[in-house]
């Protein structure tokens, strides 16, 4: 999982400079960011459901070896095309990868332990789609085009190590059992359809506007600091690094706790809160250690908020585990559509517009959460224990 979302995060502060040499501005740098979350988006649903289907191991496994072609395709790439359709192999990857890891933990843990398992997951994730451009800044400081080369060597490796050693969750009777089923396969409309009338369907929307915040705060960080402050490179590499090393190890090491002691639901408002109030914050003041905490409490606060919110998704799923965790990663694709899309938009206009229209959508994903609670209470009660 930290290899798949390092993927989304490296291209960033490498790009202004590599487009230079195809003589592409700030559009295509957009438009490639987008490009991945298209066919993420595309093709989440599939994964997912292929994972019920083939097994889980299978998918993780053609969705590494994606990885490495995408990454190999970028570094290759000498016409614009071949960034496109790299980016375009790389979402890919990430809705066959994704909906099976979810899966995966959900089969290997009980409900009392799903939290610590998500909690997990999600800081292999929040580390790689924060850490990234950390290391994509560092490697093309040897060559522009290292970082997708050992971005590549690094999903081939993964890829053989899951072959070796990952052993298969699903049973080949379930595995059976899933494809002999008479549903047939739905469309992504249909498949999206399906999800608003489910009890669910605002937690993947929070799962939209909680990617949607974040890739707005990430795609244009750098530029926003930058600009508005004057910070460095090392300035940047040092507030990403910090942010996303301390609100990882809160997630890996607290987020069982929390939940247990708080419960999923207000975890996820108090996050949602939280996380809007430091983005309002950072277009107070430049100063260097005030906009340090302020981003590692942003990260702290995200970082908490993803696997609360997959926790319970994955409680209320009850046996649709495979379509839960294809149309998260589906809403998820579109956070990573929208979000950079809108930032660098806005950006243009205006450098605080995008932190302050992204504290706009998280209290407006407060509202759904809490409209949410009271709607569906039963129901959230008993999927989150209470």
């Amino acid at each position: 999982m930290f290899i798949a979302m390092l993927g989304i995060g490296l291209i960033i502060p490498v790009l202004p400079q590599f487009l230079n040499e195809f003589q592409a501005g700030g559009k295509t740098a957009g438009y490639l960011i987008a490009a991945f979350g298209l066919t993420q988006f595309v093709f989440s649903p599939f994964g997912g459901e292929w994972s019920d289907k083939y097994g889980r191991k299978i998918l993780i496994v053609a969705g590494m070896l994606l990885f490495a072609v995408s990454n190999l395709l970028f570094a290759l790439a000498h016409e614009t095309w071949m960034l496109y359709l790299s980016r375009l192999v790389g979402g890919m990857s990430a809705a066959l990868m994704i909906p099976a890891m979810m899966a995966y933990v959900a089969d290997i843990t009980t409900e009392e332990g799903r939290g610590k398992g998500m909690g997990l997951l999600g800081a292999a994730m929040s580390l790689g789609f924060v850490i990234g451009p950390g290391i994509g800044g560092l490697l093309a400081g040897i060559a522009l085009r290292m970082p997708f080369y050992v971005s590549a060597g690094a999903g081939a490796l993964a890829m053989i190590g899951s072959i070796l050693v990952l052993p298969e969750t699903r049973s080949k009777e379930q595995q059976l059992e899933s494809r002999q089923s008479t549903v047939k396969q739905e469309s992504m409309l249909r498949q999206l359809m399906q999800s608003l009338k489910a009890p669910y369907f605002i937690l993947l929307v929070l799962v939209f506007t909680l990617t949607f915040g974040l890739s707005n705060f990430e795609a244009v960080f750098p530029l926003f600091v930058d600009r508005k402050y004057s910070y460095t490179t090392g300035d940047i590499s040092i507030l990403i690094t910090v942010g996303a090393l301390v609100g990882t190890v809160i997630q890996a090491a607290a987020i069982d706790r929390l939940i247990h002691r708080f419960g999923e639901k207000k975890l996820i408002n108090a996050t949602f809160l939280l996380s809007a109030i430091m983005l309002v914050l950072m277009l107070l003041s430049g100063n260097f250690v005030y906009m340090l905490v302020l981003t590692t409490l942003f990260f702290t606060f995200t970082s908490i908020m993803r696997p609360a919110i997959n926790t319970l998704l994955s409680k209320m799923a009850g046996n649709e585990q495979g379509f839960v965790a294809g149309m998260n990663n589906a809403y998820m694709s579109l956070g990573n559509i929208f979000g950079p899309t809108a930032a660098g938009i806005l950006f243009d206009l205006n450098l605080s517009f995008p932190y302050a229209f992204g504290a706009v959508v998280l209290v407006f994903s407060l509202y759904l959460s809490m409209r949410f609670g009271r709607k569906a209470g039963p129901v959230m009660q008993r999927a989150a224990g209470e």
